[in-house]
């Protein structure tokens, strides 16, 4: 994706004006294994919020996944969860980024990339910085668009896309979106005919989607090409 040209950056004829981003196991590698400790701290919180056991947290909120975009969208639609505040920090304590660093060729990668970069994450603004910090590339993004921006409907909901493409003052057609999750992919792909997303599938986790998928961020190159010339 790193060619750079007078005429911009094109995928299949459209001009591309941003790359909007996932943060959380497409920036960094799932190998670090941050998603499955986050995950264990949520049904910890489901668990006592609830007073249930953690088995039970986990089955009652893979039951609600499909409708809520968060757990504490649904917790706070359903179990009376008024303090957000109080479950983001328990999610995302200070020391969550530890065993995070750098991958050398990540930064590089980015800034050949040869259009405005963004990132529509599920998590909180202070989650994002903070990764993005231990990344060494939060300058690279022109903005961050978190879950209280999307007024805590996060993806795939539709308002959530949109409010970043507001923002950007742009259309699903002209920002790439990328993303580790088919479903948070296919639902910006429903938000018009020529909206273009791709899956990024480092562990290969899901050979049968129908989509475009890659297994290496530097595949993303493989969708840019400059205009043709008449």
């Amino acid at each position: 994706m790193d060619i750079p040209s007078i005429y911009g950056v094109y995928i299949n004829g459209t001009m591309i004006t941003h790359i909007l981003f996932d943060l959380d196991n497409t920036l960094y590698s799932a190998r670090f294994g941050l998603e499955e400790a986050m995950a264990r701290r949520i049904r910890a919180f489901v668990s006592e919020w609830l007073g249930v056991s953690p088995e039970e947290a986990a089955a009652m909120r893979g039951a609600v996944m499909k409708k809520y975009g968060t757990t504490a969208e649904w917790l706070a639609a359903e179990k009376g969860l008024k303090d957000t505040g109080a479950y983001y920090r328990s999610v995302h304590p200070e020391n969550e980024a530890d065993s995070l660093f750098p991958d050398p060729g990540l930064r590089p990668f980015l800034e050949s990339l040869p259009c405005p970069l963004a990132i529509l994450t599920n998590s909180p603004l202070l989650h994002a910085r903070r990764i993005l910090g231990k990344l060494g590339i939060q300058d690279l993004f022109s903005r961050i668009f978190d879950i209280e921006a999307s007024g805590f409907r996060g993806k795939p909901r539709p308002e959530s896309y949109r409010r970043a493409l507001d923002s950007l003052g742009a259309e699903p057609g002209t920002v790439l979106f990328v993303d580790d999750a088919p479903s948070y992919v296919e639902g910006y792909l429903a938000l018009a005919k020529d909206a273009k997303g791709v899956l990024f599938d480092e562990l290969g986790l899901y050979p049968d989607y129908p989509g475009e998928r890659i297994g290496k961020l530097e595949e993303l190159r493989t969708y840019i090409a400059p205009p043709a010339i008449h």
